[in-house]
């Protein structure tokens, strides 16, 4: 057997950050630290900040006053900075630089009093947070064609759109090519708010496809960017799976086959790809690893003072 690893593995930037700052304040100001939904969407992340004294909330009534939280990487809505200020909270951002972007565009496009079409998974976290930047009655969140469809705006009307950052960029382009269609005075970013992560993993698992029989993602179940690679490989006819971690995987599944690709969601540490390859080595002893460049090896984001 053939194992190819995608070109694409470990933390991207915006995830590197996150987990950076909230090392440094667990460094700096000790626990209890409280952060603002996951830090990012991966189990095993998550779970080692819990053991060091890291208390994951949902909602800052959880928080006590003036306690110290840090906002997830996927960003929060006003509402939440609001609220943390009201409480004297001492908060940190870990707010990706590229949903930063995008919140910026709401805001934009929402004080020229446009309609804000937003296209992204309704009660993702990164979607809520990116919602609350547009005018209430100006905001409509579509996630599929059909939405599009129910759309109550008249299509004379100048309208914007922007989009949550971890779909999969051939769904977003084609609901983009459809908003053009019924709203001819369509308007938006000036590239796509598809993120370079996101887009590497697609093109990473689409070159797996080409040449395996099949395609593990490794990744956490409520990782949109996960959950879209495996939905990429499925799309383009190659049995994919989704796992968490090495325990997930079941080695009867390989045993007919010759080219299995491995590739990891934004958020997901190497060592748990590690893991898996090692049990596949375990059941397979004559396995051979084929890796590739990694495309963002030199890829940082700065990281704030906190």
């Amino acid at each position: 057997m053939q194992i190819f690893l995608a070109r694409t593995q470990g933390f991207c930037a915006g995830v590197a950050r996150a987990i950076d700052i909230v090392e440094q304040a667990l460094a700096q100001y000790g626990a209890p630290l409280f952060v603002y939904h996951e830090i990012v969407h991966n189990t095993a992340v998550v779970n080692r900040f819990k053991t060091r004294g890291v208390i994951f909330v949902d909602s800052i009534k959880d928080v006590p006053a003036e306690a110290r939280i840090v906002f997830s990487a996927h960003g929060v809505s006003p509402t939440v900075v609001a609220e943390a200020a009201a409480k004297k909270l001492k908060t940190i951002d870990a707010t990706c630089p590229l949903v930063t972007k995008v919140h910026d565009e709401a805001v934009r496009f929402s004080n020229e009093g446009l309609d804000v079409i937003l296209i992204g998974h309704n009660g993702h976290e990164e979607v809520v947070g990116t919602a609350g930047y547009v005018a209430p009655e100006r905001l409509h969140i579509v996630q599929n064609a059909a939405d599009i469809e129910r759309l109550a705006i008249p299509p004379h009307k100048k309208v914007a759109f922007i989009t949550q950052t971890t779909l999969s960029i051939d769904d977003t382009r084609e609901l983009i090519l459809k908003l053009r269609a019924r709203f001819p005075r369509l308007t938006g970013p000036v590239k796509e708010d598809i993120c370079y992560a996101t887009q590497n993993r697609q093109d990473a698992v689409q070159e797996l496809a080409r040449i395996c029989d099949m395609i593990i993602i490794c990744g956490s179940p409520n990782s949109s960017n996960s959950n879209r690679l495996r939905e990429k490989g499925e799309q383009l006819g190659i049995q994919s799976i989704i796992i968490d971690n090495s325990d997930e995987l079941k080695p009867q599944l390989l045993t007919d086959k010759k080219t299995v690709g491995i590739s990891s969601g934004a958020s997901v540490p190497t060592h748990l790809v590690d893991d898996i390859v090692r049990k596949i080595q375990l059941h397979f002893p004559d396995t051979i690893i084929k890796t590739f460049d990694n495309p963002e090896k030199n890829i940082i984001f700065p990281r704030p003072i906190i």
